[in-house]
């Protein structure tokens, strides 16, 4: 049984039966079947259908945004996901045609020759709850898009999203074993990805989840795209425009409770800015209002289950006994208990401390000094993850040369906390391997076929 604990008041919130294995073999058996049609159809169809799905989960919006509060504790007020959802989909909706095209080396009266992208079959899904309309999205349209069908297995903490996604699709005319959402437990699912049963298993979530898939698809030559996390920086250059950095980097580590893959974790501030960066960011963070996410005057909501408030306990009780300094008084956040957590700034941190080096995941980021580029890059690049890393200074050239020599997935200058569907998102070290959106998210959803045609 799937069960929601939703972080408002700890109660039940959802509850859902898993398939058994028989149940799930059967399930894959029916996308095989289904997704040869599917891959059939002129790409224009599969697109139009896909989007038509879109704006159908976007008429549901009144509906999902409470839901989601319930789900994983995100506040009312921000809106629900719709906005960063549209804008994936119909990016990738727009490139199809030319990220699929085929690749023509010659088509003369004696030879044609030329590469064309096939898709894998059936892509497994298996998204997270921190965003858990954006993130699937990143996968399912594209994998659509390109012929494959999709099996969606959602995360346990929001079981109706997954449902939301079948129902908007399925109206839209997407057959319903061409698009699946399934609730399986993870021994079902290791067995199916190690029974060959997907042609590519795209992953988000926890270092120890990647691991798990990547073990369930050793020798089967399943393709597999894991993105685990991370522990990401921000750089405050001498040059920067410091109240921009401070609001944006103050709102990427603590926005959506810092529950966010490319949330802010850690801050590197020009050594000559460091105490008003600090105490700028210290007035922010002390004017948020942590309670019920169903009220609209809540501007920061529980952590989505009770446990992952405990890990941030644990890391900034830590720190302070190694010596790390709390700048946010408790008084301004009574409601502090269970999954409600309130947010916390430290100085005095060193990367010895776990809050610099595990992901924390939750409303607590650690800000250092640094006397010169040097230093930031040697901190940013000291650490097991790589998701993306944001640098501020007014010079464009600087801030590249610095990104060349960070170990990361995306470089941001001026800005923190974005994915943009035109880049491939993507992250090295523990936080995985792989490639979504852009033309590179396509590559990844499909196979390479070469045809050699000798005409006469």
């Amino acid at each position: 049984m799937i069960t929601c604990i939703s972080p408002i008041d700890g109660s039940v919130y959802a509850q859902r039966p898993t398939l058994s294995t028989e149940d799930a073999q059967a399930a894959v058996a029916c996308a095989r079947e289904a997704q040869r049609d599917w891959a059939t159809r002129p790409l224009s169809e599969r697109i139009a259908l896909v989007q038509k799905a879109v704006a159908n989960v976007g008429a549901m919006n009144d509906e999902i945004v409470p839901e989601l509060a319930h789900q994983m504790g995100r506040p009312i007020r921000y809106g629900g996901e719709f906005g960063g959802f549209n804008e994936r989909a119909s990016y990738m909706a727009e490139i199809a045609k030319d990220a699929l095209a085929d690749i023509v080396i010659e088509d003369s009266a004696a030879f044609r020759r030329v590469i064309k992208r096939v898709p894998h079959g059936v892509v497994l899904v298996v998204a997270p709850w921190n965003y858990p309309y954006m993130t699937a999205i990143n996968t399912v349209a594209p994998a659509l898009i390109a012929g494959n069908a999709v099996m969606l297995k959602h995360a346990s903490q929001t079981p109706l999203v997954g449902e939301r996604l079948a129902q908007a699709f399925h109206a839209a005319g997407i057959p319903g074993d061409v698009f699946q959402n399934v609730f399986l437990d993870h021994q079902t699912t290791s067995d199916l990805i190690a029974a060959k049963s997907f042609g590519f298993v795209n992953f988000t979530g926890s270092v120890g989840g990647g691991q798990a898939i990547e073990r369930a698809a050793a020798g089967t030559f399943t393709g597999v795209g894991l993105e685990l996390g991370g522990k990401d920086p921000g750089y405050v250059c001498d040059d920067a425009d410091i109240d921009a950095a401070v609001d944006t980097l103050i709102d990427g580590a603590m926005f959506n409770s810092g529950q966010c893959c490319c949330g802010i974790e850690r801050i590197y501030v020009a050594e000559q800015h460091f105490d008003a960066f600090v105490e700028k960011a210290v007035a922010i963070v002390s004017g948020y209002t942590l309670g019920n996410p169903l009220d609209p005057e809540t501007t920061l909501g529980p952590m989505a289950h009770a446990r992952f408030a405990e890990e941030v306990r644990a890391q900034t009780r830590e720190a302070i006994a190694a010596g790390a300094k709390a700048h946010i008084d408790p008084a301004l956040f009574p409601q502090d208990a269970g999954a409600y957590l309130m947010p916390q700034i430290l100085t005095n941190v060193r990367h010895d401390m776990r809050v610099m080096r595990d992901e924390s995941f939750g409303p607590v980021v650690g800000i250092m000094p640094v006397k010169d580029d040097t230093e930031a890059i040697r901190l940013m690049n000291d650490s097991n993850f790589g998701l993306t890393a944001s640098i501020w200074t007014r010079d464009a050239t600087r801030a590249e040369e610095i990104a060349d020599q960070i170990e990361t997935g995306t470089a941001f200058l001026n800005r923190a906390d974005y994915l943009d569907p035109g880049l491939c998102w993507t992250g090295c070290k523990d936080t995985g391997r792989g490639g979504g959106l852009s033309v590179i998210g396509y590559h990844n959803l499909t196979r390479p076929k070469s045809y050699h045609l000798k005409k006469a």
